[in-house]
């Protein structure tokens, strides 16, 4: 099949488009480049360096004999969102709208949509599941719920089949790709940024909140098996219809028990300073993937923390002293 990968030229986007190619799919990655690197363009892809809000580009390429899109194309961080909020729903929310417009123009009728679990905001019951309420905490959240609401009435009043993935902290590597944003602020490479000697210390933003050590907690999926669910999904639509599913591995991990894991895999002593939270941060955040498990058969293979920070240590290393 022929794939349109908006965003692939990031670390999810990328990984996804490379093992798309792996199988023999044909991929053109759309991209504007604006917290990646061409170099992370997969080999064998068609790259395409334009904007997400280009509808007459995107129209181009879908009319290029474009079979489905997966779509990652988007800012992604949620401290961010709470300074700059019409940046968000701009590049994240409006721009999709055009991306929609064009598939519906164009007649391209498969979407696998890059959500979050930030469309939860503060859970009310965890392990979170995927009729909980949706309440975001930040602009972040806001932008894709709000393109979720989209997706909602396209496939209400047009039948547009859509798979929507709501992702908790993807982490890992595979495949010599691994995670980098400019800039970075996830706590899995930072914490290995310091291991390697790239910074001083690791910032905890707030000790005191409601959970056993006092830091937040996240539920942590290795992008390979992120990957696996978006392939799946794509698949599932192409009997039509409306897909929503969590994706994590079930079990949270305190931001202190991921500097732990880092201590552990990579043998430094990682110094951490304490700093006041961030607005906007859910105390926990823990998935249940039941439904994609049970509908699609999908089930994380790389669930222990010191794996996934095992195979993220061996790329960054690979990174910065190759």
């Amino acid at each position: 099949m022929k794939i349109l990968v908006t965003g692939g030229a990031g670390y999810i986007g990328g990984t996804v488009a490379a093992r798309l190619i792996a199988a023999g799919h044909s991929v053109v990655i759309y991209d504007n480049l604006c917290h990646a690197r061409l170099e992370m363009v997969p080999s064998g892809a068609k790259f395409v360096n334009a904007e997400l809000a280009d509808r007459d580009r995107l129209e181009e390429q879908l009319q290029s004999g474009i079979d489905g899109v997966m779509h990652f194309a988007a800012l992604i961080e949620a401290g961010e969102s709470m300074a700059k909020p019409e940046v968000y729903f701009r590049n994240n929310t409006a721009a999709t709208l055009s991306l929609l417009e064009a598939m519906l123009a164009t007649g391209v009728r498969r979407l696998v949509f890059s959500s979050t679990a930030a469309v939860y905001g503060e859970p009310v019951s965890v392990p979170i599941r995927e009729d909980a309420p949706l309440q975001p905490t930040n602009p972040y959240g806001e932008s894709k719920l709000l393109v979720e609401k989209m997706l909602t009435w396209m496939y209400q009043v047009h039948g547009f089949p859509y798979a929507s993935l709501r992702y908790f902290n993807v982490a890992g590597a595979v495949g010599g790709r691994g995670e980098a944003h400019e800039p970075e602020t996830h706590l899995v490479p930072l914490v290995l940024d310091v291991a390697i000697g790239r910074r001083d210390h690791i910032k905890i933003y707030g000790n005191d909140y409601p959970t056993p050590d006092g830091t937040c907690i996240r539920d942590y999926i290795h992008v390979e098996d992120l990957a696996e669910a978006h392939f799946l999904a794509f698949d599932a639509l192409g009997h039509g219809g409306r897909f929503i599913y969590n994706l994590g591995n079930g079990t949270g991990f305190s931001v202190l028990e991921v500097i732990e894991s880092a201590r552990r895999v990579t043998g430094h002593p990682i110094p951490a300073q304490v700093v006041p939270r961030r607005p906007g941060d859910p105390a926990v955040l823990i998935a249940s993937s039941e439904k994609i498990a049970r509908e699609l058969a999908w089930r994380p293979r790389h669930a222990s923390l010191d794996a996934i920070m095992a195979s993220a240590w061996q790329w960054h290393q690979t990174r910065y002293r190759s």
